[in-house]
């Protein structure tokens, strides 16, 4: 499997890249800010998250991710809506993020049983 912290920056730039290619207008223009922000903002709070101090400051750093994460798939939903001739690769960027979602949800789910199973 491809490491997440490449993953992530690869999904990054595959958003910035429909930004450039989608069609110019008021509505993807404020769209587009937003989601180049929060896909951008998944691979930079990830690798922030590697370098955490203890279980609990990765736990926050990847809650941010998942948060943002989510976000990149509501406004790539939006996006899909509002550009029908983007379908295809709006869907395979939908598909992409739902699995970096799935798998930083698995991680957190992992660190908090951890967290609960380390004796106070």
């Amino acid at each position: 499997m491809q490491d997440l912290k490449q993953r992530t920056f690869d999904y990054a730039v595959s958003i910035s890249k429909l930004a450039r290619d989608l069609p110019d207008n008021m509505i993807n223009r404020a769209h587009l800010r937003q989601i180049i922000r929060s896909a951008a903002s998944v691979g930079a709070n990830y690798r922030a998250a590697r370098r955490a101090k203890s279980d609990a400051d990765f736990l926050n750093k990847l809650k941010i991710v998942e948060e943002e994460a989510d976000e990149t798939l509501y406004f790539l939903e939006l996006l899909k809506e509002l550009n029908p001739g983007f379908e295809n690769v709006i869907s395979t960027l939908l598909s992409e993020g739902t699995e970096i979602l799935k798998i930083i949800v698995a991680s957190i789910n992992t660190v908090r049983f951890k967290m609960n199973q380390t004796p106070k």
